[in-house]
């Protein structure tokens, strides 16, 4: 038998509140909160405008903590009411398990153990998506949110749609978010992994009871539909500005020297199929595909055989402090390709005009690419064929 007094101990000195949202649940939220308060003192039920008999459940509940209110507002807005109050609270942690029964309370311990290894954490419970009655929607949902999970940070997990969580609440204070309703979870712990905090699964157990008996608000078309377009959103947002950050933050002399080292110095590729990953990677990253020459320069990289990590970090050339020369270079380069006069004039702007000048920057910034992407394949061949004497052959 499990200690529960290690444990109860535990989350008070982790000073971790366990949180409860509840949408019609009349049938599973006394139950559920009597399992909780075997290992937790610390318990908040947040009522998200039940229309049962799930308010007068609560309010027979004693030494529990309670927020409440009339209209149903999502689950997601629930979970920000919750962690708002725990980090204004003192508490450095919520636990969240949902209040339908699905939810194992015995998996807490879970939940300690590996925060007390891994302190500061998110940790998300990982479910055995082959268990019994099992909804397929849940497998095939959570396979499409860990494929963008990993499109958007980079990391992986096994599941990223579970509702039984460990935040860290303090971490995650005034962090940025756009949704309010089921789509919350997906939301926060893609913005957590790009403030830095650690992310991780834990297994856990779930009950899913028969589908007669099955009490779900996933709504598949709206909720599914909300899902994609915050993913469409996080995914230019990390493009655009996470990846292309981190790529700087990265920019020291240390890792550039490892870099080098690792995947130029001793890689086993020839000079030539070396020095054409970094002029590909080059020509991704300025023809105007913004947002996109990482992913397109990965892509291209593996249909050519090129070296992929070479080339994805070579398209990184579009930084910003290298966008102002690069657009500079594209409309001189376009402007002498198409032997038009450089200059954009305000005085006399037309539809025409701009049409003229678009077209004037995606002719030269294609140019550019192919020259700076040659010049650069020569002289990345030259000094590896002085750097790597010795080395791999052609």
């Amino acid at each position: 038998m499990q200690d529960l007094a290690r444990y109860r101990e535990a989350l008070r000195w982790l000073k971790c509140l366990v949180v409860i949202p509840t949408y019609n649940n009349e049938g599973t939220i006394v139950e559920v909160v009597a399992a909780v308060r075997r290992y937790a003192d610390e318990v908040l039920v947040v009522n998200d405008g039940s229309t049962d008999r799930t308010p007068e459940r609560i309010a027979a509940l004693e030494g529990i903590r309670c927020i409440s209110y009339p209209k149903n507002r999502g689950k997601g807005h629930a979970l920000r009411l919750a962690l708002q109050y725990a980090a204004d609270e003192g508490f450095d942690y919520a636990l969240t398990l949902d209040a339908d029964g699905q939810h194992y309370a015995e998996d807490i311990p879970r939940f300690v153990e590996r925060i007390e290894e891994i302190p500061g954490s998110l940790l998300i419970g990982a479910r055995n998506l082959t268990a019994e009655n099992m909804p397929s929607k849940n497998t095939f949902a959570n396979r499409f949110s860990n494929f963008w999970y990993r499109v958007e940070t980079g990391l992986r997990l096994e599941d990223t749609q579970s509702g039984y969580r460990l935040y860290p609440v303090q971490k995650l204070r005034n962090i940025r978010l756009l949704t309010s309703r089921y789509e919350f979870e997906v939301e926060i712990i893609v913005r957590a992994a790009w403030r830095g905090v650690r992310v991780e699964n834990i297994p856990i157990q779930v009950y899913y009871p028969p589908e007669g008996e099955r009490v779900s608000h996933f709504r598949p078309l709206q909720d599914f539909t909300r899902i994609s377009l915050l993913n469409t959103v996080l995914v230019l947002y990390a493009l655009l500005v996470y990846y292309p950050w981190r790529f700087v933050r990265a920019l020291t002399r240390e890792n550039i020297r490892h870099f080098f080292e690792r995947e130029v110095l001793r890689s086993p590729e020839s000079n030539l199929r070396m020095a054409l990953s970094i002029g590909w990677g080059v020509f991704c990253g300025i023809i105007p595909l913004w947002g996109y020459q990482m992913v397109f320069a990965l892509a291209t990289a593996h249909l050519l055989r090129l070296n992929r990590v070479v080339a994805v970090v070579c398209s990184n050339i579009s930084i910003p402090p290298m966008i102002p020369l690069i657009l500079y270079g594209s409309v001189v380069m376009g402007a002498w390709v198409l032997g038009l006069e450089n200059g954009f004039s305000f005085q006399r702007i037309s539809f025409e005009e701009i049409a003229q000048s678009l077209t004037q920057y995606v002719v030269g910034s294609i140019a550019l690419a192919l020259l700076a992407g040659v010049v650069v394949t020569i002289v990345a061949w030259f000094v590896m064929t002085l750097c790597r004497r010795g080395g791999a052959h052609e």
